[in-house]
């Protein structure tokens, strides 16, 4: 090793020892003849001191140094005088005394600071990757993922699992996105794909009588990116032989409070996890991954605003639609502009627009409340008793804001859903260290696209039906409930599973359902329904996200700073400038001729 210790763990149990450390400049301080550097690590920072009167020779090479250049130092531990201890450093009561030092290799000035937190745009640090990674909120996330995969992995391996890896290079199957495609050179005019999840391989170890297997898979999906998206990503795969979904809900549960409370022992929890019912979860929150650590619920007032005389609600209710709002704690006074912000987003989400009721000022009696010191535009159509009897509804006080939409209750579920988060994010409300796992479970197993008028399944079609619902595939499909669950926390949908089909009877019956023929379900799904044949046992299992996970413990804005080399919104790699194009003798090789074609 060209180093015997490391920076960051030197102690005032060093003092009088000699050490060679080896890192990079931080930081580099000349005080009228000793020059000061701190030199860094993956551990930490060290200060090492270079006195001309002491030793000349290394002090005349450290004149030289500059900010992030590679150099190694020989040296003394010695106490820091008591004036310059800096107790807010872990090293902040010692430092190296320079007796040999060299230069192992230099550095151009870096496009943005490495030592400093200061705005940068993120396609300069994507473009330089490596040296983003350098710097130590960087490298605290990279180290909290690989804990964070460490200590799955040793609890899943004292519950008696086996790590197995499966195919990167396999069949193109739908999976819900579209498949990156592989050519094969061997196989002129056929292609691989690169999974989107490793759902029938895994099946198929269940069949092979692994009966417990995980993995860290890699997965890919060309699909559009957002925020906590990516075109490949890191998934912790499970699946369970013989097990109910309460088996796999509860080991998830164990391991996700294990992890939690390790990497963020700090953090606040709520156990047990919370379960919410699918259509529990759009009626309350508006979403299948609410966020739990606020309330705001969202209320039914049909049965009040359907006695108004506002034709809007009363039309909406006899189409068989739902008048429904939730609160803008303290908001009563917001002004146009920012009600018609609220307004866009709903727009946003399908609804027509939102109605507000300002409910007087803050600190008075909602039981004063006059028409008079209720704000709407539609206070014309209401009585007091009416908004009064609302507020109650909604657990409302004086100085609030209601924000009600009248539509067809899928949108208005969706649009308070989003308003809901976006009061929340304007007045603070969630708080940041705290972790409110929840399981959503009760899905339905399909639902129909309103355009084309075809079944899709809600998870994926390897979900069973809920027992007993199997008959209702013939007669009405969409009252089958699916056996399908997900984990959310904070807002974020952060795994999903369901137990499988086994039978190959009943995969083939939903997949028929799904739309397709016997001919394209063999071609497509053999392999599956032929293993199905042999003895496959009940299993059922759950992918969870590795990056989204690291994202949420450590408080992270996007996905992208939980990957060490992650992709654009627009799915590009700016650190080695990939996609990019290919030589004509590699298509060649791989029989391809590339023909532009204009969007439709």
């Amino acid at each position: 090793m060209l180093k015997d210790h490391n920076c960051g763990e030197l102690t005032k149990a060093d003092t009088g020892s000699t050490v060679t450390l080896a890192g990079w400049v931080d930081r580099r301080r000349d005080h009228g003849g000793l020059i000061f550097i701190d030199l860094r690590d993956r551990s930490g920072v060290v200060q090492l001191v270079y006195n001309p009167e002491t030793n000349a020779a290394a002090h005349a090479v450290a004149d030289g140094f500059r900010g992030e250049y590679v150099i190694r130092i020989t040296g003394e531990v010695a106490a820091r005088p008591k004036e310059t201890e800096n107790p807010k450093l872990a090293t902040g009561y010692i430092e190296i005394i320079a007796a040999e030092t060299e230069i192992l290799n230099a550095s151009l000035t870096p496009p943005f600071y490495i030592n400093k937190e200061v705005e940068v745009d993120e396609s300069v640090r994507l473009r330089y990757r490596y040296l983003d990674l350098r710097r130590r909120p960087m490298l605290e996330k990279m180290t909290l993922r690989y804990k964070m995969v460490k200590i799955i992995r040793d609890f899943l391996d004292l519950r008696g699992f086996l790590e197995i890896e499966t195919p990167i290079l396999i069949k193109s199957t739908p999976e819900g996105a579209r498949d990156y495609l592989v050519p094969s050179r061997v196989q002129p005019g056929k292609f691989f794909a690169l999974p989107q999840s490793p759902q029938q391989i895994k099946q198929m170890l269940m069949v092979a009588g692994v009966e417990k297997y995980f993995q860290i898979a890699r997965c890919f999906r060309d699909e559009d990116l957002r925020a906590d998206r990516q075109p490949e990503f890191t998934q912790f795969d499970l699946e369970m032989s013989f097990v109910e979904e309460a088996d796999i809900l509860s080991l998830c549960e164990e391991l996700l409070t294990k992890v939690t409370r390790e990497l963020r022992p700090d953090a606040q929890m709520v156990t047990p996890f919370t379960r919410l019912s699918y259509a529990e979860a759009m009626a309350r929150y508006g979403s299948d991954k609410p966020d739990l650590r606020f309330g705001l619920e969202i209320a039914d007032v049909g049965d009040i605003a359907g006695r108004s005389e506002f034709n809007v609600f009363k039309q909406a209710l006899d189409a068989g639609g739902v008048v429904k709002g939730i609160l803008a704690p303290g908001c009563a006074d917001y002004t146009r502009g920012q009600q018609d912000a609220l307004r866009d987003i709903a727009r946003t989400y399908g609804a027509g627009g939102i109605v507000t009721f300002g409910l007087g000022e803050p600190g008075s009696d909602l039981a004063d409340l006059t028409m008079d010191t209720v704000r709407s535009q539609v206070s014309r159509f209401f009585t007091v008793a009416l908004v009064r009897e609302m507020a109650a509804r909604l657990g409302a006080a004086a100085g609030d804001l209601i924000l009600l939409v009248a539509d067809r209750d899928e949108v208005a579920n969706t649009a308070l859903g989003a308003l809901r988060l976006e009061v929340a994010s304007r007045l603070k409300l969630a708080d940041p260290n705290l972790f409110h796992y929840a399981f959503v479970v009760d899905f339905p197993l399909l639902f129909k696209d309103a355009a084309s008028g075809n079944y899709h399944p809600m998870h994926h079609p390897f979900t069973a039906p809920r027992p007993g619902d199997e008959a209702l595939l013939d007669s009405d499909p969409l009252k089958a409930g699916g056996r399908h669950y997900d984990i959310v926390c904070n807002g974020y949908e952060i795994a999903g599973g369901s137990i499988r089909i086994h039978d190959a009877a009943m995969q083939r019956r939903v997949f028929q359902l799904l739309g397709y023929g016997d001919a394209d379900i063999d071609a497509r799904f053999g392999p599956l329904l032929e293993a199905f044949t042999y003895g496959a046992p009940p299993h059922g299992g759950l992918a969870a996200g590795i990056d989204r996970m690291a994202m949420i413990l450590s408080d992270a804005e996007t996905i992208r700073e939980v990957i060490a080399f992650p992709k654009t919104q627009s799915a590009v790699d700016l650190t080695l400038d990939a996609p990019s194009a290919v030589s004509p003798e590699q298509l060649r090789e791989l029989h391809l001729n590339l023909t532009q074609i204009e969007p439709d």
